[in-house]
């Protein structure tokens, strides 16, 4: 019996995820130019045709993960402009965030080591600015909330919340007993 087309379309999607997960820990471990599209498929467990039938290359791949986390960061603040108290919001961007670094936490090592790259890198830092324009994005938002909530400073705190957010994010991408539910806490009593 023939696959449904949703079916096809999951095994895609699925292919894809995979893929994109495994370029992303080879992006991780040997470094962007070091890897090759041997690697990543190798990695993924798939052909390099295959793997080609779905990007446009090793760019391809870094183009499509910076979408998704663009993506992911946009969904968050959509979601908390949605509602209309500033403390809902910014309870919405902490919970958004921390979920997705619990889910993802390699991901997330990832786009931070890209947004550190060397503006000499031609290729990573086109991507590095994109990543860095949606954080400058966010900051907006935020800003704009602790005006809400009329704060002294607004910008000054949307910086602050942003540095102890990511603060927070970069540890548990690294120690996996990190005691997030107390600290998500403590978050949320300095900034809510």
């Amino acid at each position: 019996m023939p696959r449904s087309r949703e079916e096809n379309d999951r095994i895609r999607r699925s292919t894809m995820d995979n893929i994109g997960t495994a370029a992303m820990e080879c992006f991780l471990e040997r470094g962007y130019h070091a890897t090759s599209i041997d690697d990543i498929a190798k990695r993924a467990g798939v052909s390099k045709g295959l793997l080609y039938n779905y990007y446009q290359g090793k760019e391809g791949l870094l183009a499509e993960s910076v979408r998704d986390r663009v993506d992911e960061i946009s969904a968050v603040m959509e979601a908390a402009s949605a509602l209309a108290k500033p403390r809902e919001q910014l309870l919405r961007i902490i919970d958004g965030a921390l979920s997705q670094i619990a889910e993802n936490p390699k991901g997330y090592r990832f786009f931070l080591h890209l947004q550190t790259q060397p503006e000499e890198d031609e290729v990573l830092s086109k991507y590095s600015e994109i990543l860095n324009q949606e954080m400058s994005r966010q900051y907006e938002f935020q800003s704009a909330i602790f005006e809400r909530m009329q704060v002294e400073d607004p910008k000054l705190r949307s910086l602050y919340f942003s540095s102890s957010l990511h603060g927070i994010m970069l540890l548990m991408s690294i120690y996996p007993d990190y005691p997030i539910e107390t600290i998500k806490e403590q978050l949320i009593r300095d900034f809510c």
